[in-house]
């Protein structure tokens, strides 16, 4: 029996498999089973109010979750799936509350990984996943970080090297009013304007019921604590003092700290952010510091990350 149809009969009988993505590895569940999709939020220790993704194979599967799929879906559909943007839409009674929060909408869309895709085909069935991991930390852009972080919690890693995004989807919220971006992700608003036109940026601030994941205060977080610099010397001081201090930085900086140097490119450095943080924490350092990106709409989605793994 192959990998993909040995997970595709673990999700079926109600077990949970980690898989890749093009953004991060996932850790799934039938999301029609609410047991299964209650051994998720076991696994991660996940609060029960943050909701959960659901992966699907094609628009069709993503068109039966949803009471309505309105033209603007069709569009971005067509435009960017298979790939790292998630819609969110008004749910159909079979998804259950554990996947939703409770709440009456349902965020799916269509992996751009040749895995997920074939896992998603051979399981013949809709899949919640949010990110591998325990909850709150990094992010897994492996398989040795699904199983460092959830040993064997998860009944099967199906292991296909690296995940190139580096970061979570974006998630567009359909619903009465202008679109809006609840989570910055690889599918900038720029792109998403260019289809469906003006779109709002972040959470909605009069909701009562999270409709998105990564929304949390805290999240993306490494063990050691990191904070975000404008120079160096808080490393600097820390470093005379003795302690071990990992620093990503786009230059090299301070050669006494464990220098992660990272790209200039927006999308590059979202593809070894988490890579980098997990790094950092197999070295053991006391704190991590990073030099603060470009302030500009490029970059939004990591210094969303960023922020929240400071927090």
């Amino acid at each position: 029996m192959s990998d993909v149809a040995r997970a595709a009969a673990i999700l079926r009988a109600g077990g949970l498999v980690a898989f890749p993505t093009e953004t991060v590895y996932g850790l799934g569940a039938h999301a029609l089973d609410p047991i299964a999709v209650r051994k998720i939020f076991a696994a991660k220790g996940r609060p029960p109010e943050n909701p959960v993704i659901v992966h699907v194979a094609d628009v069709d599967g993503a068109r039966r979750l949803c009471r309505v799929f309105p033209a603007e879906a069709e569009r971005l559909a067509a435009r960017f799936w298979p790939g790292p943007l998630t819609l969110v839409l008004p749910r159909v009674d079979a998804v259950p509350d554990e996947v939703t929060a409770g709440g009456p909408t349902v965020g799916v869309r269509v992996p751009a990984h040749p895995l997920a895709l074939a896992l998603l085909r051979a399981a013949d069935l809709p899949v919640a996943a949010p990110s591998a991991n325990p909850s709150l930390s990094i992010s897994p852009t492996t398989a040795a970080h699904v199983r460092a972080g959830l040993g064997d919690r998860v009944d099967f890693v199906l292991d296909g090297g690296p995940c190139p995004g580096g970061i979570e989807s974006t998630v567009l919220a359909l619903g009465d009013g202008l679109p809006r971006i609840l989570r910055p992700g690889l599918v900038t608003a720029l792109q998403i304007e260019a289809e469906i036109g003006p779109v709002l940026v972040g959470a909605d601030p009069t909701a009562t019921l999270a409709a998105s994941p990564g929304l949390q205060r805290r999240h993306y977080a490494p063990r050691a604590p990191l904070a975000l610099v404008d120079d160096l010397s808080p490393v600097r001081a820390l470093l005379d003092r003795g302690a071990k201090v990992g620093l990503l930085a786009f230059d090299a900086g301070e050669s006494r700290a464990v220098v992660v140097r990272m790209p200039r490119d927006p999308r590059a450095y979202a593809a070894e952010l988490y890579a980098a943080l997990h790094a950092l924490d197999a070295e053991g350092v006391e704190a991590i510091f990073v030099a603060r990106v470009p302030d500009d709409a490029d970059w939004l989605a990591v210094r969303d990350r960023l922020a929240r793994a400071a927090t």
